[in-house]
């Protein structure tokens, strides 16, 4: 017997698992990466990707609210566009999310390891170690992952306040030397102005996308088409103030060079520059907000992976196994399969690559999200169209953004994976026309 989901979230639930996949890895770790590609234009990156992440929610809630099903624009290409994009959009939210999966582990090990002392070298193992450990908590179902993300968000508000609050005073007494000139070539990309500030909103795009676990969770959702939209909306507002007011401080306080530079060395930034200006309990206290941060985002993507792992099994684009769903109601065959796929990401160690591959991945995933919102009919819309118009170029053109062998090796695991997915469906052809 086919089971059957449980819908378990409301508004507040829904919106702690936007807040628990968002604020985590971009807060803690890809502020730094961008600033050594925009400089103190860094600050007018975060709040350009937030508005192209908020364009991009609004697609994601109305699709959400019209076809509240597990899957997320892998469900929607199929349902509204055509099956081949339909499974390009899981196909590269497979790839984007165990590339962030990957990231939040290594931030996480290293955040963990700098608060001890320890030498990162362990780094790789530590990440492993805490995924497998993510992993089996989501397994048990949807309910204790819920509780467990609110605790874990809730630390990671009090601290990221905390490293607001006493480095605000910091930060604004050096404005003068830290923000100016604003515009300037990368401090270690070496990028022209504009084309660095654009590098940059790309990769902290990323950081906002996780309202989209929302949408993914559609199955899950109480009264999908009135939560789903006001748990996105409420997500992205307080993600996009916190965001910026984080990168004030730490570029108002350290510059975006060291920013940059303290992010590349140690991949614990905030907790380097919270050590500088602050009393060593809210150093500390900073240290602990960014583990819980990304253990958060880490559960979150496990989920969302897990179930679009779930949506493309139904379909036939995995193996049928990874649709199973247990007694508790939990995919869990989908669930240990995503661990094992982000612990494979993470071994090379590399978080400025994976956090790239992450950032092209992605916004070829949610352009293909615009697309289906388009073609909602128009009983189904909740917002104009033109806002699905304005995100998709936006995503198009900032997916080309990223380093060339990026999205050129993008595009390849795109025409890949649809070029085996023809060959299957082929393969299943020639087996029905023989029985």
């Amino acid at each position: 017997m086919s089971r059957a989901l449980s819908r378990e979230l409301g508004v507040v639930g829904a919106t702690f698992m936007g807040l628990g996949a968002m604020v985590g890895t971009g807060v803690f770790v890809s502020l730094g990466l961008a600033a050594g590609h925009a400089g103190p234009a860094l600050l007018l990156g975060v709040v350009l990707a937030a508005l192209l992440a908020t364009s991009n929610a609004l697609s994601s809630a109305q699709l959400a609210a019209s076809h509240p099903v597990s899957g997320g624009a892998y469900e929607y290409g199929y349902r509204y566009v055509r099956p081949a994009v339909g499974f390009a959009a899981g196909w590269v939210f497979l790839t984007a999310k165990s590339a962030s999966a990957a990231t939040a582990a290594l931030g996480l090990a290293s955040y963990l390891l700098d608060a001890v002392g320890a030498p990162v070298v362990w780094r790789v193992p530590v990440a492993a170690a805490t995924v497998l450990a993510v992993t089996a908590l989501v397994a048990g179902g949807i309910r204790r992952s819920d509780r467990a993300n609110m605790a874990i968000v809730g630390v990671t508000l009090l601290a990221l306040a905390a490293f607001v609050v006493v480095g605000a005073g910091p930060a604004w007494g050096r404005l003068g030397e830290t923000l100016t000139p604003f515009f300037t070539s990368g401090p270690t990309s070496g990028e022209a102005p504009l084309r660095g500030l654009a590098h940059a909103t790309a990769l902290l795009f990323v950081a906002y996308t996780g309202y989209g676990r929302i949408a993914t969770l559609g199955e899950e959702v109480r009264e999908p088409r009135r939560t789903i939209p006001r748990a996105i909306v409420a997500t992205m507002i307080v993600t996009a103030v916190l965001y910026l007011a984080v990168a004030f401080v730490a570029v108002g306080f350290a510059g975006a060079g060291e920013l940059a530079r303290v992010t590349a060395e140690e991949g614990a930034p905030l907790e380097i520059l919270a050590a500088r200006f602050a009393p060593r309990p809210v150093a500390l206290w900073v240290s602990v907000g960014a583990v819980t941060a990304m253990l958060g985002v880490l559960l979150n993507l496990v989920l969302g992976l897990s179930r679009v792992m779930l949506a493309m099994g139904r379909r036939g684009d995995l193996p049928r196994v990874a649709a199973r769903i247990d007694a508790a109601g939990s995919p869990r065959v989908a669930v240990w399969a995503t661990g094992a796929l982000v612990v494979l990401v993470a071994l090379p160690g590399d978080l400025a690559t994976a956090w790239s591959v992450s950032a092209f991945a992605v916004l070829v995933y949610y352009a293909i999200n615009h697309v289906a919102a388009l073609r909602l009919p128009k009983p189904e819309r909740l917002y104009p169209r033109w806002i699905a118009w304005a995100g998709l170029a936006a995503c198009c053109g900032l997916a080309f953004q990223v380093d060339v062998w990026v999205w050129a090796s993008g595009l390849a695991w795109i025409a890949l994976g649809l070029v085996a997915r023809r060959l299957a469906g082929r393969r299943v052809a020639f087996r029905s026309g023989t029985d």
